[in-house]
């Protein structure tokens, strides 16, 4: 018998426990052993509901129980979540988590903590929800040297962003519709400032390095600028606006960012709408290639959750290796890295769009019927060259990098 606690039941937590009952068969024929769930930690009592007799509210009662092998959290959060990962970690027990905070603040000493104690630590469900994009990385592409990964991280942006592009809406107007669904929270700026998908493409690029990536050191912009009138630019080259996190490395350099993204429609992103997540992986022997699926939600990141219990019971006496390592890397500055730009100017003034020519190089102007400006789109450039020329055109209205 395989026995595991669940900490915090939320949306994440219960969708873990319906993922085990009513897979629990299918679960079975992957371990060869039962699989059960005896303990869940929760301020809540849930009186009248079939977990009640499972409901405890001290974390002890979870950690000293000798029959729990496998602890999952799902409480979020960062500081409480660390102290009772690790202590679960030391006590010989696995620890699996869909905690992207947690992950990205903690990882490396908690993968360190589940090494010397003989368990593991997983976080499949931290980036990406129910697509495998963790094992993925460390395992099926283990022998490769990932040159790059850009994905779309975040389904609560993404969903804004096709609202915009497909209907037309005003970033406001789609944000109260996602709120309205339950895709935005109702203080919604970890996703619309980027900062989610900032965690999480620290957890790819911690994985894809083997070095510990701080998500600190990386440039992260969100889309709460971005308007309708952007999208009339990029339709006119079949193109649209995503927010992406990438990571790259080039001549051992590693730059990482989260940024909108004006893309054509040539770009293996281009076809991910709504709450769906794509994250393209390229290494240097395998090319570029493609994951795609819910990126969030209830079942679905549970799903990848009760995969990593699944994994933890296969190697119960085992550490897995991650592939990620103590040692930090360097993230480059932003302005080091190269770019192509849509840039927007105000008016429609010829001199000023000769000026652009000769400052930026070769350009392409695009202008809208009806609009009193203009706007032009940049060959590649290192962004501290371009920003030098942009700052000292007083009618630049705003930039957004572009993959063209």
């Amino acid at each position: 018998m395989i026995n595991v606690a669940i900490m915090g039941f939320g949306t994440i937590g219960s969708g873990v426990y319906e993922v085990i009952k009513h897979n629990n068969e299918a679960i079975k024929a992957e371990i060869w052993d039962d699989i059960r769930v005896k303990k869940i930690l929760d301020l809540k009592d849930f009186k009248g509901q079939e977990v009640e007799s499972l409901i405890v509210h001290d974390f002890n009662e979870i950690l000293n129980d000798k029959e729990i092998d496998i602890v999952v959290e799902t409480m979020g959060g960062v500081s409480l979540a660390y102290e009772f990962v690790k202590a679960v970690l030391k006590s010989g027990k696995h620890a699996v988590t869909s905690n992207k905070a947690l992950v990205a603040a903690r990882g490396t000493e908690l993968i360190q903590v589940a090494k010397e104690n003989n368990v593991n630590f997983m976080f499949e469900a931290s980036v990406g929800g129910g697509i495998p994009v963790i094992r993925t990385l460390a395992k099926a592409y283990a022998g490769e040297k990932i040159r790059e990964i850009t994905g779309i991280l975040n389904g609560t942006t993404n969903y804004i962003l096709t609202k915009m592009d497909e209907d037309g809406e005003t970033f406001e107007q789609a944000l109260t519709q996602a709120q309205k669904l339950g895709y935005a929270e109702r203080n919604p700026e970890a996703d619309v400032e980027g900062f989610d998908a900032c965690r999480k493409i620290a957890i790819l690029a911690s994985l894809a390095t083997g070095k510990e990536v701080d998500f600190e050191e990386i440039y992260t912009e969100g889309i709460s600028k971005i308007e309708k009138i952007d999208f009339a630019y990029a339709k006119l080259f079949h193109g649209s606006l995503k927010l992406f996190g990438s990571m790259k490395v080039e001549k051992s350099r590693l730059y990482a960012y989260v940024c909108p993204m004006m893309i054509t429609d040539r770009h293996l992103l281009y076809m991910v709408r709504g709450v769906y997540n794509g994250i393209m992986i390229e290494g240097n022997m395998l090319g570029k290639s493609m994951l795609y699926g819910s990126g969030a939600g209830k079942l679905p990141t549970a799903s990848a959750v009760v995969a990593d219990i699944i994994a933890s019971a296969r190697h119960k006496n085992k550490n897995v290796p991650m592939g990620w390592g103590s040692e930090k890397a360097k993230v480059e500055d932003i302005k080091e890295s190269t770019h192509q730009y849509f840039v927007r100017f105000s008016g429609n003034d010829t001199a000023l769009i000769e000026k652009c020519k000769k400052d930026f190089g070769e350009v392409k102007v695009l202008q809208l019927e009806g609009e009193d400006e203009f706007a032009i789109l940049t060959g590649t450039m290192k962004e501290d060259d371009f920003k030098q020329i942009v700052e000292k055109i007083p009618e630049t209205i705003k930039f957004i990098r572009a993959i063209l």
